[in-house]
């Protein structure tokens, strides 16, 4: 699958924001119809990565993440698709027990992923040659993953986001986490579009890493709508989500794409983007984490994503 360069493109309009949108039009860029486990940015991470692996002749993956990382679901798949062993280190030892309740987890063990449960204290320690020793001595030999997926490759499969059918857009947005999909867009982008980052955590300090892989300076990168920090919601977020896909039926996660639309929608409204202008959103999928959220409101007695 990551050798076809046949990736279906499609851009939908959004409709009935009329009267807020005035003389701009909003489209979506849906990265998140690619696979329905391996879309979006992980797809686009993960694909000269995978081709690297198999190049080098490795037959395990191994890589990191939390309870609902989108991720470790899409590595899992991808392994289970391509034939590559994958192994998934989770932050959080008390998750071992409580794989079956965890809708992302337990995907990746019925994938066949290993997982690998450790302390919030030594994932801290997860970049270190004595940590990533320790698990070559567990697991044997494996191609290396950064949490996240980004480094060089991720950058240079996320630059094939846009494409010819992006040209006309003005503004490109896009939500935030570790930075390197807004890094390969950036890099992407044509010389009159700018490149917008919604952070879906508390800060800008993505700029740093975004600085490593790109000279172009036509971005901003904004927190306002972090809810915040990671993985943080309301009742706001939750009826906005909910309020958009009956509008629109464009399904949006919590942890990323929900909070973009909510900035770029409140920024039309700020007119923070200007009038007569064409907005692109980029979906960078992560809907599987859906139904971990939808647990965690339950337990707080808030309203349910609808799916």
């Amino acid at each position: 699958m990551f050798n076809s360069n046949n990736i279906p493109v499609t851009i939908q309009k959004v409709a009935g924001f009329s009267s807020l949108l005035g003389n701009r039009e909003l489209y979506v860029l849906r990265e998140d119809k690619i696979h329905p486990w391996i879309s979006g940015n992980k797809f686009r991470k993960l694909k000269y990565n995978l081709l690297k692996a198999k190049q080098l002749q490795y037959s395990q993956l191994l890589s990191f993440g939390g309870a609902f990382s989108n991720h470790i679901a899409a590595l899992a798949a991808v392994g289970k698709e391509m034939g590559f062993s994958t192994v998934g280190v989770i932050r959080g030892e008390e998750l071992e027990g409580k794989v079956l309740e965890n809708p992302t987890l337990s995907f990746a063990k019925r994938c066949g992923m290993k997982l690998h449960f450790v302390s919030r204290e030594e994932y801290q320690n997860k970049e270190t040659p004595l940590f990533i020793e320790t698990l070559h001595q567990k697991f044997g030999t494996f191609y290396l993953l950064p949490e996240g997926g980004t480094n060089a490759l991720a950058i240079k499969g996320c630059e094939e986001i846009l494409s010819e059918t992006t040209r006309d857009f003005q503004y490109i947005c896009a939500s935030v986490g570790t930075g390197g999909t807004l890094a390969g867009i950036i890099n992407a982008s044509l010389a009159h579009q700018k490149i917008v980052g919604f952070s879906a955590l508390k800060g800008i300090f993505q700029k740093k890493e975004i600085e490593k892989y790109t000279l172009k300076t036509n971005f901003e990168l904004y927190d306002d709508y972090c809810f915040g920090g990671y993985g943080k919601i309301d009742e706001d977020l939750i009826r906005f989500i909910n309020n958009f896909k009956e509008i629109t039926e464009i399904p949006l996660d919590p942890v990323y794409t929900g909070k973009m639309m909510f900035g770029i929608l409140d920024f039309i409204k700020q007119e923070k983007l200007k009038e007569n202008s064409r907005i692109l959103a980029i979906h960078t999928g992560g809907l599987q984490g859906i139904a971990g959220m939808n647990e965690k409101l339950k337990k707080k007695q808030l309203p349910q994503i609808e799916l």
